[in-house]
């Protein structure tokens, strides 16, 4: 097993070096490879399915989400021109939910999901994935040539994975109560919607002004900084994420807005990049193992899918994401290709994995089987698609001549 993970995620990583500087189908490669590894071997995709073992996905997928998440912030040099923001709020606030509407009534319509059910999919395949989409965030820390496409979808994908999980919540509660009550809803607004976001907030924005403070500032003259350690970053992350689920806080914003934080001390220093690269190494591997899980597990999940799971897979990709986003971009300082580069690459993929892992850990969920054979579905065609044009649609929309739109979204030094 251990020599097959090896090849595997070699083969994954070299194969397509031959068509490509970078790695664009590595991920889907991952999922194909560990099919062809593992899946014929007689019980081991029922062994490891998440149906039957939803704990172990839930907490590697939860550790891979973290680490993604305090890198991403870790990338973000420019932060202070509020109109580069525009389009995150904009993506955040309208297009996530939309997109959520739009699944849950698919799920509704086409499945005969309940209410819960529809809208627990919703919200699992509502989130990008800050790991699988590297290919079109924006560089490493110090790098600058934060383009407005990749400035939007990297804080994107930072901050939506936390924001998805109300949305779960409510459809875990509306399962339990049998249905959406006013007093239900008063509390979810209150609990998951207001406290639990600001104390992510708040929680990431304290914990990385401390963070900073301790690589380098105190004490000043051997400053943490100076042993070059890279290992902080995954101490940091865990501290961020630990107390703020401790205060019942989503964890997941703490994760980001603490990388965002401590990006802010010394911000040139080049002890960012050794953190972020000690981040994405460990975030790369623990992702290239749950990808060939998944891949394993695909012959005792796929016999759950049906052509509506399909369908829905299919119009979240190609259909709902691209229109809701196209739509929340209206008005933004995106010109019309720009736009739909970011409405078109909302990757899915290890954040959906963590979401069911959760809800199926916490509650035994109807039609949990067609629920992860619609997320598998998902990815594998996420992974595919997004995977094999991202980086060439992408730089063709950032390879352009700086124009005034750029000027206006840009603030040297910021």
């Amino acid at each position: 097993m251990l020599a097959a993970l090896g090849v595997v995620i070699i083969v994954a990583y070299w194969l397509p070096r031959f068509v490509s500087g970078r790695e664009p189908a590595a991920s889907a490669l991952l999922i194909g490879l560990g099919y062809l590894a593992f899946g014929w071997l007689p019980g081991m995709p029922e062994a490891i399915s998440p149906i039957t073992v939803p704990k172990p996905w839930e907490v590697v997928s939860e550790v891979c989400v973290i680490i993604g998440l305090f890198g991403v912030g870790l990338r973000i040099d420019r932060l202070r021109n509020r109109f580069r923001w525009i389009p995150t709020f904009r993506l955040l606030a309208v297009a996530m939910p939309l997109t959520i509407a739009g699944v849950a009534v698919l799920g509704w319509a086409l499945a005969g999901m309940t209410l819960a059910g529809a809208l627990l999919l919703g919200a699992v395949l509502a989130p990008t994935d800050p790991v699988l989409a590297g290919d079109v965030q924006v560089g490493r820390p110090t790098e600058g040539g934060e383009h407005p496409v990749r400035f939007a979808l990297t804080t994107e994908a930072g901050l939506n994975d936390g924001l998805a999980f109300p949305f779960v919540h409510l459809a875990l509660a509306i399962a339990a109560a049998g249905a959406l009550t006013p007093a239900l809803a008063v509390e979810w607004l209150a609990r998951d919607m207001l406290y639990r976001v600001v104390v992510g907030a708040l929680s990431g924005i304290g914990i990385g002004w401390l963070l900073g403070k301790i690589l380098f500032d105190i004490p000043r003259e051997n400053a943490l900084a100076k042993t070059q350690s890279g290992v902080i970053a995954l101490a940091g992350v865990l501290v961020a994420y630990g107390v703020t689920e401790l205060a019942e806080g989503y964890g997941f914003i703490a994760a980001f807005v603490a990388g965002v934080t401590l990006r802010r001390s010394e911000s040139h220093h080049e002890f960012h990049a050794r953190l972020h690269d000690f981040s994405e190494s460990v975030e790369h591997a623990l992702t290239s193992v749950l990808l060939i899980g998944l891949g394993a597990a695909l012959p005792a999940l796929l016999p759950a899918l049906t052509p509506s799971g399909v369908a829905i897979a299919l119009a979240l990709i190609f259909v709902l994401r691209p229109v809701a986003a196209w739509l929340s971009l209206a008005r933004t300082p995106l010109s019309g290709g720009r736009k739909f580069v970011v409405a078109a690459y909302g990757v899915r993929g290890v954040g959906s994995i963590y979401y069911l892992g959760y809800a199926g850990s916490h509650m035994d969920l109807v039609n949990e089987a067609e629920l992860w054979a619609i997320i598998a579905a998902t990815i594998v065609v996420s992974t595919v698609v997004h995977g094999f044009t991202a980086s060439f649609a992408v730089e063709k929309a950032t390879g352009v001549k700086q124009t005034p739109e750029d000027e206006a979204l840009a603030v040297p030094g910021g």
